[in-house]
């Protein structure tokens, strides 16, 4: 209690890192107070793509809902767990109801399947109210597929879903300032690529498009724009007008911490779990609603994303007439 560096180097035999990027790091209270002010499930003015991320556990399906501009401004529009827990505090650990309760006599593939089913056809078929009074639905569902147990159901289920053309398999890569980055892939026919992420060709047993992201990169993103002010192109917000309605949240969403590191001639935060924190699974929802939105098209300016502008048709005639000029 009273040295926390101490207590984890000596009894948890797990020292806290020294080199920790913290000059900018978000704690627990700044987080729950970036309030909006607007109702829970509902979307600002000027948010045209909403995207949806499920975190695939054993026992529960973790879900967050998000709402974007085309320049990254968000909002965190909704989030739970599937089953509902009805209580605004609780672990994957102390998880009461869990997806056993959803199909009782599958086993762990089985139960998959049919939570995701019913989470999908919960969320996907709503309609989000904007405060002008236009109606929304989400655009792109990321599902994650990284977990191995679950890969084969998750695939299964995108390409069997009544939702298919919304709902896509999702894969986090750790690239660390020594692994190749993403803008040094070389692209393949059929591939698409994006901002730290792509879409490859696919093919054999697992033939249905999946998305491959940079984890580290879109982790930075994310705690970037929580921590640009509110006003400010791109900033990221919750909301409500409680704080206490987002302490679990929050508590996921600084579950992790960065470390800079050097390699190949940049530098990259490497993300790690803190080793007294436990769920970080609204973490990686709001992460995978970034991708998800980036792959709907939002983008920020520094990154250099923006769409360029499409070329107007020359004719052959006036490219004829620009000659002999």
């Amino acid at each position: 209690l009273q040295d926390e560096a101490a207590f984890f180097a000596e009894y948890q035999n797990e020292p806290l890192p020294e080199d920790v990027a913290d000059d900018d790091e978000l704690n627990v209270d700044q987080i729950a107070a970036k309030l909006n002010r607007v109702p829970r499930g509902h979307i600002p003015v000027g948010c045209d793509h909403v995207t949806m991320f499920i975190d695939v556990q054993a026992t529960l399906l973790c879900y967050l809902v998000a709402a974007w501009n085309d320049d990254f401004t968000g909002v965190v529009g909704d989030y739970g767990a599937y089953p509902d827990q009805q209580r605004p505090y609780f672990t994957l650990r102390d998880a009461r109801r869990t997806l056993s309760a959803v199909a009782p006599s599958s086993g762990l593939e089985g139960m998959i399947y049919a939570g995701l089913d019913a989470l999908t056809n919960l969320m996907l078929s709503r309609d989000w109210r904007r405060e002008d009074g236009a109606s929304l639905r989400i655009e792109r569902c990321l599902i994650d597929a990284n977990w191995g147990s679950s890969t084969d159901v998750v695939y299964q289920f995108c390409r069997k879903s009544a939702h298919a053309a919304i709902v896509m398999p999702s894969h986090g890569r750790f690239v660390g300032a020594s692994s190749q980055p993403f803008s040094e892939y070389k692209r393949r026919p059929g591939d698409r690529l994006g901002h730290h992420w792509r879409v490859p060709n696919v093919q054999g047993k697992r033939a249905i498009r999946h998305i491959l992201f940079d984890t580290n990169y879109w982790k930075t993103f994310v705690h970037a724009r929580l921590a640009t002010p509110m006003g400010d192109r791109g900033c990221l917000s919750l909301f409500g007008d409680k704080t206490e309605t987002h302490r679990l949240l929050a508590e996921h969403l600084t579950a992790e911490f960065r470390i800079r590191t050097e390699g190949r001639g940049r530098t990259v935060d490497e993300w790690k779990l803190r080793p007294e924190r436990g769920d970080n699974h609204w973490f990686d929802g709001l992460v995978g609603c970034a991708v998800a939105a980036s792959l709907q098209g939002a983008s920020l300016l520094e990154t250099g994303t923006i769409r360029p502008a499409l070329r107007r048709r020359t004719s052959f005639a006036e490219l004829q007439r620009n000659r002999r000029r």
